[in-house]
């Protein structure tokens, strides 16, 4: 039987743990947040999350970023989904790991996160190395088809948006073509600069400046219409190909915590990344590498999440079973 002190004290701890929420919400963030991006250094999210770091810290926020590769975006996302949800981890879900995970091809759910801001909307282009004999995306195509089964594509990470439009471009030619999975952009970048692989399919973020000084050819858009960031960079369309032949799918970063997150510090997260996404410094930073800024947040993101996931599953149901 419980006695009258005994009450009291489960009393006073439930009083004091319902105070205790309010005042972890009201002191985030009070140590440095750790940014876990699970691609490689030097690939267009980490490039992004480096650019927005000193931005953030202006906001408040001071993070510390960790690059965890692997499993197209599943190694580090599965140690964001397994941190503690007291606002302290937070990593870069994307496009590609939303890919995997509705296909089945992760021990992971979005179940597992709390989808807290999206930082960008990226298109991506097909690149080819600056001394391919290459120089328009006809000529590519027709290549293709003059090899066929022997054209290399490389793409960061697999079974994502880059695999999908990789098979779409063998698919315009009409013949198989050999695909060559990285764990991250920067790796692609570097295979192609190497000539290892005969081209890529990437963002503009992370191959502007080496289509700028000459290392990289951009040959068509993967979009409705062209590129403000390369407008003589015609789109597939263009080209008499269709790579939304089964709806159209978007390619997007955005900032996941683990599941059961306090709503109050999820809004502090979402407000320091608006802020920082919104500056003028960041615009410029987007404009110049071809990214869209939109940053949603709350249901409307989490619907986005959901809308974009059922999307890629069903494009990659119909490319990836034939």
């Amino acid at each position: 039987m419980f006695t009258k002190s005994v009450w009291s004290v489960a009393a006073a701890a439930v009083i004091a743990t319902a105070g205790a929420a309010p005042a972890v919400a009201q002191d985030y963030p009070s140590k440095e947040v750790r940014w876990i991006i699970p691609w490689n250094a030097g690939g267009s999210n980490d490039i992004m999350a480096r650019f927005l770091q000193p931005i953030l810290a202006e906001q408040g926020m001071s993070v510390v970023i960790e690059n965890l590769p692997g499993g197209t975006g599943a190694v580090g996302m599965g140690e964001v989904a397994t941190s503690q949800p007291d606002g302290y981890t937070m990593g870069n879900g994307t496009s590609s790991t939303l890919a995997i995970i509705a296909q089945k091809k992760a021990p992971l759910k979005n179940s597992d996160f709390t989808n807290v801001i999206r930082v960008s909307v990226d298109p991506l282009i097909l690149v080819v190395p600056g001394n391919s004999e290459h120089d328009s995306l006809d000529a590519f195509l027709a290549h293709m088809k003059e090899n066929a089964g022997e054209v290399s594509i490389g793409t960061p990470g697999t079974n994502n948006l880059n695999h999908i439009f990789a098979a779409m471009t063998a698919r315009g030619a009409g013949v198989e073509y050999r695909h060559v999975p990285f764990p991250g952009g920067s790796r692609v970048v570097a295979e192609l600069m190497g000539n290892q692989v005969d081209a890529g399919v990437l963002k503009p973020s992370e191959t502007i400046e080496q289509i700028k000084a000459g290392e990289l050819k951009a040959l068509g858009a993967f979009s409705k219409e062209r590129l403000d960031v390369l407008p003589d960079v015609p789109t597939f369309a263009e080209a008499g190909v269709d790579v939304f032949p089964y709806g159209p799918v978007v390619q997007m970063a955005y900032i996941q915590a683990p599941a059961g997150l306090d709503p109050a510090v999820e809004e502090k997260m979402a407000d320091a990344f608006e802020a920082a996404l919104t500056s003028d410094k960041f615009k410029e930073f987007a404009a110049k590498n071809g990214f869209v800024i939109d940053p949603i947040r709350g249901d409307e993101l989490d619907a986005e999440v959901d809308g974009v996931a059922g999307a890629i599953a069903e494009v990659a149901s119909q490319i990836f079973s034939q």
